[in-house]
């Protein structure tokens, strides 16, 4: 507890308060600042999904049959993103001027703390966005495509740890955490943190993943603004997608749940013999269950200490947006409208597609 004490002790009533706009050309300066920044990422965006859909659909032209492959699919999909597209939208961004996050140290004790908080964030939001999809598929008469278990299904397990566990947590935390908040910390580490969050959040374009990426989007925002080591970001989100991605994918793999559903088809003789043949990956889940559900309780206590004791307090900016101004200041301008706009539409559609 002295441990988390002196973490999240950094913030708060320690840091500079900054210069408040004394005008409305400040705040309007501001908001062209967010608006740039939200411009910079739908301009980048397309060119994602631009590099992405053209190999794409040359190989479903040239080589139908190749796409049916979940390997080749999926590295034909993310091959241009983080190769063209990624680069391309952090030469964008980088035309806006950062500003340096103070460095901090953290210790190996602080370090597990974080990663606990991270799990419990992590399967708690999931649970709520799988409760929010699973009420959405009732109500249109279907079910909601889990896109994260479709892709870990369809692909072997090599390409789930060069994709999930390398790849993605190391250009996610770059752009998402320190392209953003190095270019949004001037206006206060909680504004930071928000934006940080939410962009991260949308641009997963799925409910289910919106929902835990925006809270543990805001989370890895805060650390990396406390501690100014995106190093420690990236090493919880390889920590989170390794257990998210392989543990779990692999334990779903040893258990062979459609063996399972063809032995309770069968009847109750069928299924005990399925439990004394698969009793050692029955078990393994079992495992995984429990510890899933002690990281909960023990990350979720540590998280409610923490709100309890405002430890996680954000220093104020350089420049202090005026309250009652900051949401129209940093979410209501042109760029940011249109990339709120632009993935909230992608999630809708992933809703009901």
């Amino acid at each position: 507890m002295d441990e988390m004490n002196e973490m999240y002790g950094m913030g708060g009533t320690n840091g500079y308060y900054g210069m408040q706009p004394d005008g409305k050309e400040e705040v309007a300066a501001a908001r062209r600042h967010f608006s740039k920044l939200g411009g910079m990422f739908i301009i980048g965006t397309i060119v994602i999904y631009a590099v992405q859909l053209i190999p794409m659909m040359l190989l479903s032209y040239l080589k139908p049959e190749w796409m049916a492959n979940g390997n080749i699919s999926l590295l034909v999909s993310v091959a241009p993103m983080y190769l063209i597209g990624m680069p391309v939208l952090i030469r964008l961004v980088k035309t806006i001027p950062p500003e340096r996050v103070e460095r901090h140290p953290m210790k190996a004790g602080q370090f597990i703390l974080a990663v606990i908080m991270c799990y419990a964030i992590v399967y708690i939001s999931n649970i709520v966005g799988t409760v929010m999809t699973v009420i959405i598929g009732i109500l249109k008469g279907g079910a909601v495509q889990n896109q994260v278990l479709a892709v870990t299904e369809a692909v072997s397990m090599w390409m789930i740890v060069l994709y999930m566990v390398i790849c993605a947590p190391i250009m996610e935390e770059y752009v998402f955490r320190k392209l953003i908040v190095d270019r949004t910390v001037r206006y206060g580490q909680g504004v930071a943190v928000v934006v940080s969050g939410l962009m991260f959040g949308l641009f997963h374009g799925n409910l289910n993943q919106f929902i835990y990426a925006f809270v543990l989007g805001m989370f890895l925002a805060f650390l990396y603004v406390k501690t100014g080591n995106i190093k420690i970001t990236i090493a919880l989100h390889m920590l989170i997608n390794f257990v998210g991605g392989v543990v779990s994918s692999g334990l779903m793999r040893i258990i062979d749940l459609e063996g399972f559903q063809r032995a309770a088809d069968q009847g109750m003789e069928a299924m005990m013999g399925f439990v004394q043949n698969n009793a050692a990956g029955i078990m393994a889940y079992f495992v995984f269950v429990i510890f899933v559900l002690g990281v909960m309780l023990a990350g979720g206590i540590l998280l409610i200490v923490c709100l309890a004791g405002r430890k996680f307090a954000c220093d104020r900016g350089s420049v202090v947006i005026p309250k009652g101004q900051r949401f129209r200041t940093v979410i209501l301008n042109a760029g940011m409208i249109i990339y709120c706009i632009f993935w909230i539409a992608m999630i809708i559609w992933q809703l009901f597609m």
